[in-house]
């Protein structure tokens, strides 16, 4: 007898067996596949993102008798799948799954991977591959998912037999949810998810032997951090997407509020705080606020929270605060003196943290020195602000839009960019009240992103209005997704901002080559009548006259809905950091370059 026979009958066989094992906490003679699903719902996961395939099948036939327990969203390809994980734990602040099939199912992964591991995004992804056997022989569908993923991932690891999948999952869970979180993903064999083996119940992981997902706080460092602040003259505070991720919003307001500090974002810290917090000073980074790029140079304290010091937030690292005593909080202990040497490092949770350094601090106001942030500001308003907000052409821009946005979600809705301009234009200028608001990829940078994240958002935190900003070039890298918003409905209002250019390439090509316009011009279809096709309502507009009243319908309507804005086509946005330049030469103009 072949082993494709044996295999063939041993499936049959799983199949028939497994029929009595299907609830969560049970024990006994079960498949590899129910062993998975019974792992997830051990770990309360509700929702999973995926695309089933040969190399799966096992899973997805189980999943068939979990429906009332696990909600399985059908995206149209495995990109989306793995964005809306993304959008989807962003928002909700858990561990985001997906499921995919082996080849080109795991391959299509590779992207959303890259952009949550650089994104600290928490995800288990959970692949299907070939039957033990035939690894290695380059069988229909196989690729070695693992070497592939291995620079990609917090952890990975091929399951072959189905009695090591329990342990496998757990330890999967626990490290892409802990320390600094990250995505995980598991391969398994198709022979492990028909497997039938006894199995003793599902246990979650709390420890790995020489893994310290959180480093250990030593109180000299803290006590170091707070004697420099304690002395500082013009001390600045700079934080990111840590403060969201170790859920120590409170913790960080009342940091900065007890000792009175100004404190800038990085686009993935945005929503920590209100951004109209009276310390919030603005958006760091190559198209950020005036005062925060300028006066990062001229502060004599740098209080860096759960922030990495990306290039597009540093610029060039020899011109970068290098008058200034650096104090780094961070959990990643790998983060500290990677790129900006520190002065006082402080390793640990900034939860834990913040509050030991926070009952050091004296309490403090800094009026002259916040003045000068409010006075950057005031140039920044006129010579930018104003002008994106109230332009003086019958031509629509960006800013406005989202001004008028803002005006309908009073600042709560969960905004999700994709990439490019209108990805600056809304980080620079959306209002956001509560946490968890701003979902966009930030260190990657992935155009397509938006839409699927939105779908996974949705899911995330249904309480809120889900609103994806998306630009005429992204859109078309992810469209296919209308179909899953078409066929499960999740509330997600999609709002292009369509200046038909690929426009940050385009804004790039102006003011440093020469206008030389090279293959940006993009022609797109009707959007409004594609997403019909879909079965979503939506509308086009290009004058001023129409714009709230667009935006209100959009917000309003029962369901999703498509709202394409035609904007300018050559707008630029500004402030911006050209690239080989410090921070503190940050420009306000075109003329500026």
């Amino acid at each position: 007898m072949s082993n494709t026979t044996e295999l063939t009958i041993k499936e049959k066989d799983s199949k028939s067996k497994s029929e009595s094992s299907k609830a969560s906490g049970l024990v006994g003679s079960v498949s590899g596949s129910v062993a998975v699903l019974d792992a997830l719902l051990n770990e309360n996961v509700k929702t999973i993102f995926g695309y089933p395939g040969g190399a799966i099948m096992p899973i997805y036939d189980a999943l068939y008798d979990y429906n009332d327990r696990l909600e399985h969203i059908l995206v149209r390809h495995e990109q989306g799948a793995i964005h809306a994980a993304q959008g989807f734990a962003r928002a909700s602040g858990k561990t985001g799954v997906v499921f995919a099939t082996s080849g080109p199912g795991a391959t299509n992964l590779v992207t959303g991977l890259a952009d949550a591991m650089i994104d600290s995004t928490p995800l288990v992804c959970i692949t299907g591959q070939v039957f033990a056997h035939l690894l290695g022989t380059d069988a229909f569908q196989e690729t070695d998912v693992i070497n592939i993923t291995t620079p990609v991932t917090k952890w990975n690891h091929q399951v072959t037999d189905a009695t090591e999948i329990p342990a496998a999952l757990a330890k999967a869970f626990y490290i892409a949810g802990s320390g600094r979180p990250g995505p995980v993903l598991i391969d398994i064999t198709k022979n492990a998810q028909m497997q039938l083996f006894e199995y003793e119940g599902y246990k979650k992981c709390e420890h790995i032997r020489s893994y310290r997902p959180k480093p250990i706080v030593r109180k000299k460092y803290i006590e170091e951090a707070a004697k420099l602040i304690n002395e500082a003259e013009r001390p600045f505070v700079i934080f990111g997407q840590g403060v969201i991720l170790g859920k120590a919003e409170k913790e960080f307001k009342a940091f900065i509020e007890k000792a009175g500090i100004p404190a800038a974002w990085t686009i993935m810290g945005m929503s920590a705080i209100p951004t109209d917090h009276p310390l919030g000073v603005g958006m760091l980074g190559m198209h950020g606020n005036y005062g925060p790029n300028l006066l990062t140079n001229e502060c004599d304290v740098l209080i860096a929270v759960g922030m990495r010091f990306d290039d597009r937030v540093t610029g060039r690292l020899d011109k970068y605060a290098k008058q200034a005593k650096i104090v780094h909080l961070d959990i990643d202990p790998a983060e500290i003196d990677k790129n900006v040497k520190t002065t006082v490092p402080v390793w640990g949770d900034c939860k834990e943290t913040l509050p030991m350094l926070t009952a050091l601090v004296e309490s403090k106001v800094y009026p002259q020195w916040l003045q000068k942030f409010h006075d950057c500001m005031a140039k920044e308003q006129s010579l930018c602000i104003d002008p994106e907000m109230n332009p003086a052409t019958d031509i629509l821009t960006m800013g406005e839009v989202i001004k008028a946005l803002n005006e309908l979600t009073d600042g709560n809705a969960i905004i999700v960019t994709d990439v490019g301009q209108h990805q600056m234009v809304a980080c620079r200028y959306a209002q956001m009240n509560q946490t968890k608001s701003n979902i966009t990829s930030g260190g990657l940078g992935t155009m397509g992103y938006a839409l699927p994240a939105a779908i996974g958002a949705a899911y995330g935190d249904p309480s809120r209005t889900t609103v994806a900003i998306i630009g005429d070039g992204g859109f078309q890298m992810t469209i296919q997704e209308l179909g899953t918003i078409m066929q499960f409905k999740p509330n997600v209002k999609i709002l292009i901002l369509n200046n038909q250019f690929l426009g940050m390439v385009r804004q790039w090509q102006q003011l440093f080559h020469e206008k030389r316009y090279s293959f940006v011009d993009i022609t797109s279809p009707d959007f409004v009548a594609v997403a019909k096709g879909y079965y979503i309502d939506g509308q086009r507009i290009s004058e001023r006259s129409e714009l709230k009243a667009a935006l209100k319908t959009m917000i309003d309507h029962e369901g999703s809905y498509l709202l394409e804005v035609m904007v300018g086509k050559e707008n630029n946005v500004f402030p911006m950091v050209p690239q080989g330049r410090g921070v503190s030469e940050i420009v306000l103009s075109k003329e500026e370059i």
